[in-house]
């Protein structure tokens, strides 16, 4: 994952509440273990939305799990907004033709 947190604001999006309640509340409902593989968890996410932090909303993940959501995220996020900009998807190289189909003839 390139940038994560060092070029995001998200921190600051959080509500003050956010690791002297909520983050616990979300670690103990989850017996701090990753909801993706079980393993020991570090980190708290947001399921959906990102500004909702009900904790129906949150769950325990271990840094690797919540590491490659977010990036997963971050990817098809990509891929929307160049879709968006217009940009017209390339052809595949194996589908160009090599010649001219009027010259076989």
């Amino acid at each position: 994952m390139s940038g994560g947190w060092t070029d995001s604001n998200r921190r600051a999006e959080l509500p003050p509440n956010w690791y002297t309640e909520i983050r616990p509340a979300v670690l103990k409902r989850d017996v701090s273990l990753c909801q993706a593989c079980g393993n020991p968890a570090s980190d708290v996410d947001h399921i959906g939305d990102k500004r909702d932090h009900r904790l129906v909303n949150l769950q325990a993940l271990c840094g690797w799990c919540h590491r490659r959501k977010t990036s997963r995220q971050g990817n098809q996020s990509d891929s929307r907004t160049k879709i968006r900009e217009g940009r017209r998807p390339e052809d595949h190289p194996g589908l160009k033709m090599a010649v001219d189909p009027e010259e076989i003839k």
